[in-house]
């Protein structure tokens, strides 16, 4: 064959080839679902706690109307619950991060649905926590009043903090630096003013090791008969953490961003769940999450060579742009949690009851 009409076909292959790429379409977003509206039916709500012991204190109080001898509970979680009339078999427990309570999974910052009554309009019965130490469930104050009354050191005083809104607005990806916000940011800032409304100073340093939410968890995950566990940020080790220490009633984690993913070497005892880890965009700009991110994909990597069954989901690869660490109060909060969803549908065979 004459080396013209070689090099001629073969350029009409390449040609056709560029042409193919060209026009490949990226990743297609799935749709911005409508918000549900009309009625929400209910079987039942209520609330309750869950774990906690009982401690005796010479400090309880430094007023003299109230004796300063006494025993109380701590460490103990509270749960708020919602049951659809109709609800699907595996019941999804809602677990917050650093600095807030459960109140991130109600109300948008800009009022808007949240996950907790989105999920409950697609048929799932929803536990919202407070963690133990956090928001209506108890801390023990006896080591603060110790100090004041001079029976201990300063330096026995528990590790309280707060994040003030210019650290924030980093960690939860907002934008680089305050008050400057990304420009495709799915964040409702104008609204911002709300989420710093919902933080509340955070005991977690002052808490026993390993951090009695994650006992709780255990508890609340048998006491229903299995559950998904769906955690945020700060608590989103907790949920692995509670497998490794009983993985019975846990039908499902998904972990969204969380701050840390179980080291490689601690695979074994996850394999028998399935596991999603969700991250949103503008990862790569921050030294505090792309770390993150690896050391997830890690993670996940080991999971499915020891015969697991985990999935990283980026939602960037999936077309989805602009989502903060905050991506539960994002403007398209119902489009990520469709595809969360679909995740626990096909892995929990989650079925009406």
């Amino acid at each position: 064959m004459p080396i013209r009409r070689v090099l001629a076909g073969l350029c009409a292959v390449a040609a056709s080839l560029m042409l193919h790429c060209a026009n490949a379409a990226p990743a297609s977003a799935p749709p911005v679902p409508k918000t549900p509206t009309g009625p929400l039916t209910l079987s039942s709500q209520g609330s309750f706690f869950i774990g906690g012991r009982d401690v005796t204190s010479e400090t309880l109080s430094l007023s003299p109307k109230y004796d300063a001898h006494g025993t109380v509970t701590v460490d103990q979680m509270y749960v708020r619950y919602q049951i659809p009339a109709r609800a699907k078999r595996y019941p999804i427990t809602l677990i917050h991060g650093c600095c807030l309570t459960g109140m991130t999974w109600e109300t948008t910052p800009d009022g808007r649905m949240g996950w907790d009554e989105y999920f409950l309009r697609k048929g799932y019965s929803t536990y919202v926590i407070d963690q133990s130490g956090r928001g209506r469930s108890a801390t023990d104050i006896s080591a603060i009043n110790a100090v004041k009354s001079g029976k201990a050191p300063v330096s026995s005083l528990p590790d309280l903090f707060a994040a003030g809104h210019e650290a924030a607005w980093a960690i939860f990806r907002f934008g680089t630096r305050y008050p400057d916000a990304f420009k495709d940011t799915q964040f409702p800032v104008q609204a911002q003013a709300e989420l710093w409304q919902q933080m509340v100073p955070d005991w977690l340093g002052a808490m026993p090791t390993p951090n009695p939410t994650v006992g709780n968890l255990s508890k609340l995950a048998i006491k229903l008969n299995g559950t998904v566990l769906l955690s945020h940020s700060q608590s989103g080790i907790y949920p692995f953490q509670t497998a490794a220490m009983n993985s019975k009633g846990i039908a499902a984690i998904v972990a969204v961003e969380p701050g840390e993913c179980p080291k490689v070497e601690d695979v074994k005892p996850l394999t028998g769940i399935p596991i999603l880890v969700v991250f949103g965009d503008h990862i790569e700009e921050f030294p505090r999450w792309a770390p993150r991110l690896k050391a997830c994909h890690a993670f996940i990597d080991a999971l499915n060579a020891a015969g697991g069954k985990g999935e990283l989901m980026s939602l960037p690869a999936l077309g989805v742009h602009g989502n903060s660490h905050m991506m539960m109060q994002d403007r398209n909060n119902l489009q990520v949690a469709d595809l969360i969803l679909a995740w626990i549908a096909r892995n929990t065979g989650a079925t009406k009851r």
